[in-house]
């Protein structure tokens, strides 16, 4: 452990012994503190003269917060006071407590302030107008403190039950948007011990004392334990405070210690010797830091950290320690894309020998002297924002994007929104946890965890009579993963100068060993990779499409033509890739995808369109039980890419509309799907609820929903059902819908008989198809037959669209017509009937 001993410095007696706080004021001229007696402090910074001393307020203050122009404090009486920083007086009460205030936290704008009191209710007053009070009311236990986002659109309510309440500010009504247990410890309202929130300045995360003596950083995203500052507290832990960066923390403890950590290390920097410590605070903008203890001594640290440790003062906002920071997790082929209309920040281009920047510029007083010569006299700013020659700059215009349908000045002022490459079937990092696959079939799923020092993998099987679960240690770190019945493939990105490597562990194998690893070559990342019962399929960083046989002889090496590469997917001897496409009207490259037959090298698609909406991204692709791409887009439409063997002839066409689910039609349910296969006609996934956008542990059980093609919406009304006109109507939707779907299964099971070597059971199974195709038509028939004989153009229509040759439907369609007493239509139908046997068309004339 890295420490500097630092000379002990003098506290100035400011308060009573008992329970202080205090408070920097945003421009951190003043500091402000308050105790157990009846006075408040504030000092000025850089002053070593007495402080300006409040005395006009209440005994025994608990808490204090401030802006520049005024603070605010509570006391143990349950009073809530708003003090002028101009007049150093009482400006008003803003609320009042049946019990003593604990805590108040102060907005960021400074227009609300949430007070904790030994009430269970939270108070969050406007401090412009005091009649406006929120109320937050989930807790069942009195409150000891509350924190604010820093961008004040939630609140953290630490309890004292162990319960940390995270509030939702920006709606007019506070919304409970999370409860997290078992983080913080239980302590009494009055206890030094603190359980504060303590938001990180980039609000992606806070930290928070827990029972063990540690303090614990949590993800606001997803809520997951990130990095942990340990070993450092031998007592609890009483007070806890960002510097204004979020490069270092300070903390102080019941042991009589205050440690300064460096953030992205979670090591301990510096430690000071201070006894009962219980409040701390960063000076905004210098060297500083300030703590108060139960003494009632003031402390003001100058120069606090050493020359060493300074400079990390000086920084830009540092990030929040995750475990795997998604911000910093990128594939190697995204480049991030710009915001239309800015440009990359670029050094200054080096004037020549006789540049006129250089020329103008060596002029002696031409820069301070006569760049003012345009006079401003009419005030109609000629004169406003002028450069170094006397011209204004651009600031007065517009930003490009705020004016629509205006060209833009530069060639390189604009550049398309790409798709970025993933994986199929994994997750993003959860705290230290991700899946590695979690679909594409329903053989089983891959996680691994991280040991800091190396990953631990699990492969787990649907199945566990046919296969067995295994647990390996991983020092390669594999991010990718791939499971099939045959085996399982992993693969890992470039890591302390080893190249990415993929590896594939078979299940079974007749020999002692058929595991393999093959690296890639230096400066290639691994974009995805695909395992079929024949090939395993890797695309890379460069653009590469890699194709290894099962036992890893390389088989095929070309570059894809759309790029950057975004994903693949293989089933058998089929291969699909995508990648990003040319631009379309809304800025975005259109996704494009390619599948061929690597084993006889045909293409059978290239470089086609993938059907996306208009601001839609892919979520997953893979092919189905029968071999069929499916993909399932981010607005939850489920499509299957139908005639994709014919070349030019492929179609996207939907399955399924997950939105338009009966189980979300009451509008009470707010869930989406996390897809996993599509087999045995169905669509089989995970329900994800409460807003999440990922699986996580304890693994989900999985859910299957019948297909349901969004060919009409469902009646909005309730009586529109009640009537027999009604009835009918969502009777032939429900028909239609069924005709439409199975015909699209009919055309994917052709499809597939017709390009493959097709088993008996595969061709019984088309002509049954058909058969329920034709069953389907005949009830619609029905239905329109009962309704009235005005639709009797559209009962002959339907009859003509009926595949059977053999002439039984037709013969039971004329029956149906005889018996609702259609006789015209009857004897149309009769016509056609005839028209088939004589082998013609038999359709509408």
């Amino acid at each position: 452990m890295a420490t500097t001993t630092q000379q002990r410095i003098r506290g100035r007696p400011a308060h009573t012994p008992g329970p202080t706080s205090l408070i920097y004021t945003p421009n951190g001229r003043k500091l402000i503190s308050a105790g157990s007696n009846n006075a408040i402090r504030v000092y000025t910074t850089g002053s070593d003269g007495e402080p300006n001393n409040v005395d006009d307020c209440q005994d025994s203050n608990t808490a204090v917060v401030a802006t520049d122009e005024f603070f605010i404090t509570g006391s143990e009486d349950g009073t809530v006071c708003m003090y002028s920083l101009q007049t150093y007086s009482l400006d008003k009460i803003l609320v009042r407590c049946t019990l003593p205030v604990r805590d108040i936290a102060l907005s960021p704008d400074g227009k609300w302030a949430a007070v904790a009191s030994d009430e269970l209710v939270v108070k969050v007053v406007n401090t412009e107008d005091m009649e406006k009070v929120l109320y937050l009311r989930e807790q069942s236990k009195p409150v000891k403190h509350v924190s604010f986002h820093p961008s004040g659109s939630y609140l953290a309510v630490s309890c004292t039950d162990g319960v940390i309440y995270v509030y939702s500010m920006s709606t007019e009504t506070p919304q409970l948007v999370r409860k997290v247990e078992l983080l913080i410890q239980s302590l009494e309202t009055d206890a030094e011990a603190s359980s504060r929130v303590e938001w990180h300045p980039d609000g992606r995360a806070f930290a928070v004392p827990t029972a063990t003596r540690d303090i614990q950083v949590m993800s606001m995203s997803d809520w997951e334990r990130q990095r942990a500052f340990t070993t450092g507290h031998l007592g609890q832990v009483t007070a806890v405070a960002w510097s204004p960066n979020g490069a270092l923390m300070a903390s102080a403890g019941a042991d009589q210690k205050i440690f300064v950590w460096e953030t992205k290390t979670q090591k301990v920097l510096a430690r000071y010797d201070y006894p009962n410590v219980i409040a701390l605070a960063w000076h905004p903008t210098e060297n500083i830091l300030s703590f108060t203890n139960s003494d009632g001594e003031l402390f003001i640290y100058a120069d606090f950290l050493s020359a060493d440790h300074a400079p990390l003062l000086k920084k830009g906002l540092q990030p929040a320690p995750f475990i795997h920071d998604p911000l910093t997790e990128t594939s190697g082929n995204v480049r991030r894309p710009l915001t239309n209309g800015h440009k990359e920040p670029r050094l200054a281009r080096r004037g020549s020998l006789d540049s006129l920047d250089d020329i103008l510029g060596s002029v002696d007083g031409l820069d301070d002297e006569e760049d003012d010569w345009v006079i401003d006299d009419d005030g109609a700013g000629y004169n406003e924002g002028l450069n170094r020659f006397g011209k204004r700059d651009n600031g007065h215009l517009d930003g490009i994007d705020q004016v629509p349908g205006k060209r833009r000045a530069t060639h390189d002022s604009w550049r398309a929104r790409l798709h970025r490459s993933f994986q199929p079937g994994s997750t993003p990092w959860r705290g230290n946890r991700k899946y590695l696959l979690t679909g594409l079939n329903l053989t089983g799923f891959v996680w691994t965890v991280d040991q800091d020092t190396h990953h631990t993998v699990t492969v787990e099987f649907y199945d566990r009579e046919f296969h067995r679960d295994f647990h390996f240690t991983d020092p390669f770190l594999y991010d990718k993963a791939c499971l099939n019945d045959n085996g399982t493939l992993f693969s890992c990105p470039p890591y302390n100068g080893n190249p990415a490597t993929i590896f594939y562990r078979p299940h079974e194998t007749w020999t002692s060993r058929a595991d393999w690893r093959t690296q890639l070559p230096a400066g290639e990342d691994i974009t995805s990779i695909s395992l079929s019962d024949s090939f395993v399929v890797v695309t890379t960083s460069t653009n590469y499409v890699r194709v290894f046989t099962l036992f890893g002889t390389p088989f095929r090496v070309y570059r894809q033509k759309s790029s950057p590469t975004v994903t693949c997917a293989s089933w058998r001897d089929y291969v699909l890739t995508m990648g990003n496409g040319p631009v379309g009207g809304d800025g975005s490259t259109r996704l494009t995808y390619t599948i061929e037959n690597v084993k006889r090298d045909e293409v059978c698609q290239s470089e086609d369109i993938v059907a996306l909406t208009e601001g839609t991204e892919i979520q997953s692709v893979f092919f189905s039980d029968n071999g069929d791409p499916c993909i399932y887009d981010s607005t939850g439409v489920l499509l299957v890419l139908l005639h994709w063997r014919t070349p030019g002839q492929a179609r996207w066409v939907p399955l399924l509309d997950t939105k338009q689910l009966d189980r979300l039609a009451s509008g009470k349910k707010e869930e989406t799907y996390w897809p996993v296969a599509v087999a045995q006609d169905k669509f089989h996934c995970i329900i994800l609820k409460g807003g999440d956008k990922y699986p996580y542990f304890p693994r989900p059980l999985l859910s299957e929903f019948e297909f349901k093609i969004p060919v009409s919406s469902a009646p909005t009304n309730a009586k529109e059902t009640e009537d027999s006109d009604g009835k009918g109507a969502n009777e032939s939707a429900k028909l239609e819908e069924s005709f439409v779907r199975n015909s699209v299964t009919l055309g994917l099971l052709e499809d597939l008989v017709e390009g493959t070597s097709a088993t008996h059971i595969q061709r019984a199974d088309l002509a049954r198809k058909e058969i329920e195709v034709d069953k389907v038509l005949l009830q619609l028939l029905a239905v329109e037959c009962r309704e009235s004989e005005e639709r009797g153009m559209k009962a002959l229509e339907i009859v003509g669209l009926m595949r059977d040759r053999s002439g039984r439907i037709v013969e039971a369609a004329t029956k149906v017509a005889s018996r609702y007493g259609r006789g015209l239509l009857e004897e149309k139908i009769k016509e056609i009937a005839e028209r088939r046997l004589r082998g013609e068309d038999g359709g509408l004339e």
